[in-house]
């Protein structure tokens, strides 16, 4: 019996954890041939098509999550169409919670295997060789005549080492320059209304030797980025520091690791731990959602953002673990002037990273439950996405829609640092949310959220802002905007509406520096001995009419027009910026 396990990525670089582990649940059951088929939700549905059909399967599972379901039932509708013996089976969060429903909706679909799939699938493979009854097969809702019939939910397992590791015959060219998602736990010590792993009591571990034999042979592997999709993976601390401490230690200088973290379980001790990390080796998600305790307490979420400040910012102090902190619009209680206030002390933190999304009203989660007592209104389809509830409306909640744009590429997004700084510290600082918003309300007015943006079209857009609305030594900020265009990357020419400084001889006394080993020494060691020409391929020299430098120490700074030079290294492997600057004389 030839099955197929697959499932459609929101990414090519992204890989499904949940169709290799249910491979090898059943790599000693006799009489199969389960191949493991990932696509993604950016190939056509034709060539998805094609590839199974010719393939000639004769079961079918699909694993569905909100960003895929749409597309998989299409595909298994024609699939049936086309080949109308074939079994397909949905497994996965997108169906665990309605079965019954789905399977009325789905004609074409003959099984749904709802829960921890691991040993249902098990199970599900010996009754298709024939070695057990439907009946008896726990977590599976199948078609007997014309009804559906609801089998009891099957166990959770409580050794996790029971799954076999789908990493021990590694294959590395499936994983090169892809991410890995990888789980240490199972379940959360929370019980936040709006997240699914509140549908799931208890927190189960896998063992700590199982969790660094497989990392190693990832880490081998050399992937590009292990993701932990553990929910708290800092919930028990010794497990936490011991699984850092071996990346820490058989760190291959390629491979990075996101956690997802809740700061507030961060201990003094183990932020002196982390204080030694390599720069851009770990990443950090950390979760506020808001910081308004009526709305915290309304969704079950127990934090204390005073202890989260204080852990934010001691992290951000060692520049080394790159900060994601997370928003959710769209929360009960949590009004548009609510919001404003959480988004401002998140932003203070002096975070890297700062993600606004919106509520989804997940099927199975107790936000969901409840959305008539909160008067909650969403789309009926994936991924449920709030549209309004009785304290957002939904105009408020499409002006934050519009501020999240401009967030992502304004500030997430590293292309303009200095310039961000500069203008919330000196014209924003009561209520940097106001900025954005003024921002998104300038964009909108423009029409620019109605045609794709290039890059130069962007740093255009913020001068022409600037000019427009604050018009405060608008020659400076052009060489603050400038600045950031030019740390980005090698350029040969800046864009026309950023003024360029002439200076008599200056690419010949810029050669002059580099072959001067004194200053090679001085600002670039590590092109010591190296010819000028190849240098000047990783650096820069541009000249400014300010002394621009001075801000980035003091963003405050009243600074008087001064012809400075500064020299631009670039380094790919910088975290928090992505080159070096030196204000040097030629």
């Amino acid at each position: 019996m030839k099955i197929l396990l697959t499932t459609l990525n929101s990414k090519f670089i992204h890989t499904n954890l949940a169709i290799r582990y249910l491979k090898q649940m059943v790599k000693d059951i006799e009489d199969i041939n389960v191949d493991i088929r990932e696509y993604t939700i950016n190939n056509e549905l034709d060539f998805i098509l094609k590839d199974i059909y010719t393939n000639n399967y004769d079961v079918i599972l699909f694993s569905t999550y909100i960003w895929n379901v749409n597309d998989i039932v299409k595909l298994c509708n024609n699939l049936k169409k086309v080949k109308p013996n074939i079994k397909i089976a949905l497994g996965g969060p997108e169906v665990t919670y309605d079965s019954e429903e789905a399977m009325k909706k789905y004609d074409f679909i003959d099984y749904i295997l709802y829960g921890e799939g691991e040993l249902i699938f098990r199970d599900f493979t010996k009754y298709l060789i024939g070695d057990m009854k439907i009946e008896d097969v726990d977590g599976i809702v199948y078609r007997s005549n014309d009804s559906i019939i609801t089998n009891k939910p099957m166990k959770l397992l409580e050794n996790l080492d029971l799954i076999p590791s789908p990493y021990e015959e590694l294959d590395k060219k499936e994983y090169e320059n892809r991410i890995v998602y990888y789980e240490t736990s199972r379940g959360c010590p929370f019980n936040c209304q709006y997240c699914l792993s509140s549908a799931i009591e208890g927190l189960r571990y896998f063992s700590i030797d199982r969790v660094k034999k497989d990392l190693k042979k990832l880490i081998d592997a050399r992937v590009s980025q292990i993701k932990f999709i553990d929910r708290t993976f800092n919930a028990n601390k010794k497990f936490a520091m011991e699984i850092m401490k071996f990346l820490m230690e058989n760190d291959n200088g390629y491979t990075t690791y996101h956690f997802e973290v809740t700061a507030h379980l961060l201990t003094d001790d183990m932020l002196e731990f982390l204080k030694d990390c390599k720069e851009g080796l770990f990443q950090f998600e950390i979760g506020v959602q808001s910081t308004n305790e009526k709305v915290l307490d309304a969704v079950g979420r127990r934090d204390d953002f005073k202890k989260l400040s204080y852990v934010v910012q001691k992290i951000a102090s060692f520049r080394n673990i790159h900060q994601h902190l997370d928003l959710i619009a769209g929360l009960p209680y949590e009004d548009y002037s609510s919001f404003e206030n959480s988004f401002n002390d998140v932003f203070n933190l002096g975070i890297e990273h700062l993600q606004l999304g919106f509520l989804k009203m997940i099927k199975g989660t107790g936000i969901r439950n409840q959305a008539d007592e909160h008067e909650f209104r969403y789309k009926d389809y994936p991924p449920y996405e709030v549209l309004y509830n009785k304290y957002i409306s939904y105009n408020e909640i499409l002006k934050l829609k519009d501020i999240e744009e401009i967030l992502e590429r304004y500030f997430n997004s590293k292309n303009f640092v200095l310039s961000m700084r500069y203008i919330i510290h000196n014209y924003y600082k009561e209520s940097p949310f106001k900025f954005f918003e003024e921002f998104a309300t300038y964009f909108n007015d423009n029409g620019y959220f109605n045609a794709s943006q290039g890059k130069n079209q962007l740093y255009k857009i913020l001068v022409d802002f600037y000019t427009d609305k604050i018009n405060i030594e608008t020659e400076l900020f052009k060489e603050i905007v400038k600045y950031d265009y030019i740390s980005l990357g090698k350029t040969s020419n800046v864009p026309a509406f950023m003024d360029k400084v002439e200076v008599d001889d200056f690419k010949n006394r810029c050669h002059l520096f580099l072959q001067n080993e004194g200053n090679i020494l001085k600002y670039i060691p590590r092109f010591e001995n190296t010819p000028a020409k190849q240098i000047i391929k990783y650096v820069h020299f541009e000249t400014f009419k300010y002394d621009i430098l001075q801000l980035k120490k003091n963003i405050t700074a009243k600074l008087q027009p001064k012809e400075s030079i500064i020299l631009f290294v670039y380094d790919d492997k910088k975290v928090f910026e992505k080159s070096k600057s030196y204000t040097v004389e030629i």
